[in-house]
């Protein structure tokens, strides 16, 4: 509230001032990383993103299939081909061989991919050495979502520091929030500096207004940024929180048949945006995805399904996929449980009794 009153008080109201540069200083700082625009959302910042890496009309740029659409809506608005990625069942994310594969199979035809799109689902960091190694070794960019997975770690390093660019999410329902925002990160301070100039309409350096790009207004506002700023100053606290639900989910409904949870590989460190489950009809005595999904529902409780892949999306099903059936199946199964910081250990149990019911 401090900073916001100071907006206003200042009349800093606009998509310039203070508490942009400082809120993007806290980013840069807290990530470790050489440059941050804060923008008026993660899909401004993937679009920025991917402007900047020139793609273009008819590039193919893969996306992880298991994710929210607007991981891929931008490559449609540059006319690329999003070319959609499978999961690997340990962490959910994209399936490295697989996307591999993609490369390999799409090179054969001259169409080497010119980005690949990789997300932090849920806040689990994706397996990033072979991503890595994948990236060099076919010189493909890597754009990290990291709208979910903020404060993750991989091997002790923060996820948003290994790709090309990364993107950052403050929507409504992020573990922080400027109410509605984002950011892009990259090493490369040049590219930063161009993504500022985009999303402020491309207005060139003369006393007129003057513009020889097409620009976006993509800037995030003084106020908003002033929310980030004070948000910045609970973020540990609000991943210990999470973690916390997501530990005490597991204490209470892992030992239930059929029940299992998305759970951390050695050196993976997840910020637990959501605690998700699945529930496997065939061991569980036939209790369903579906029946959890109505008790809590009765019990005036909101659970989610998890993302329905991209691939089974009307809009992107006329573009190409490499499946192994992991996110279907997950789809099928798998539950978003409530997890927001505010929950209390009450609401976790009332949660827990009515899962926990049905298996009596």
């Amino acid at each position: 509230m401090e900073f916001v009153k100071d907006a206003f008080d200042s009349n800093w109201i606009a998509p310039f001032g203070p508490n942009i540069d400082a809120f993007e200083q806290d980013l840069q700082a807290y990530f470790g990383i050489q440059s941050v625009a804060a923008l008026s959302s993660g899909t401004a910042a993937l679009h920025l993103a991917l402007l900047i890496l020139g793609i273009k009309q008819g590039d193919f740029v893969l996306c992880s299939t298991f994710t929210f659409s607007a991981s891929a809506n931008p490559i449609v608005y540059q006319g690329g081909i999003p070319v959609f990625i499978d999961s690997e069942p340990e962490t959910w994310n994209m399936d490295s061989d697989l996307a591999e594969k993609a490369i390999r199979s799409l090179a054969e035809n001259g169409q080497v991919p010119k980005a690949i799109i990789l997300v932090h689902l849920y806040g689990m960091p994706a397996k990033m050495d072979r991503f890595m190694e994948i990236s060099k070794k076919y010189n493909v960019p890597i754009i990290e979502d990291v709208a979910e997975a903020m404060g993750s770690t991989w091997n002790g390093q923060m996820l948003g520091i290994f790709g090309s660019m990364s993107v950052l999410s403050f929507n409504g329902n992020k573990i922080i929030t400027t109410s509605g925002g984002g950011a892009l990160m990259s090493q490369n301070s040049d590219w930063i500096e161009k993504a500022r100039f985009l999303a402020t309409q491309a207005r060139d350096s003369a006393p007129h207004y003057q513009h020889s790009s097409i620009g976006y207004n993509y800037r995030m506002s003084n106020i908003l940024a002033g929310i980030g700023r004070g948000q910045m100053r609970v973020l540990n606290a609000r991943i210990e929180k999470r973690r916390s639900n997501f530990q005490t989910y597991f204490n209470a409904l892992s030992h239930l048949s059929g029940v299992k949870f998305l759970m951390e590989p050695k050196g993976f460190f997840s910020n637990r945006w959501l605690t998700c489950l699945t529930i496997d009809p065939k061991l569980s005595k036939g209790i369903s995805r579906n029946d959890v999904f109505l008790a809590l529902q009765n019990e005036n409780i909101e659970s989610r399904p998890l993302w329905k892949p991209l691939h089974l999306q009307p809009v992107f099903e006329k573009f190409p996929a490499y499946l192994n059936g992991v996110s279907e199946e997950l789809f099928d199964i798998g539950l978003c449980l409530p997890s927001g910081s505010s929950l209390s250990n009450a609401d976790i149990q009332r949660v827990v009794s009515a899962i926990a019911y049905l298996w009596k």
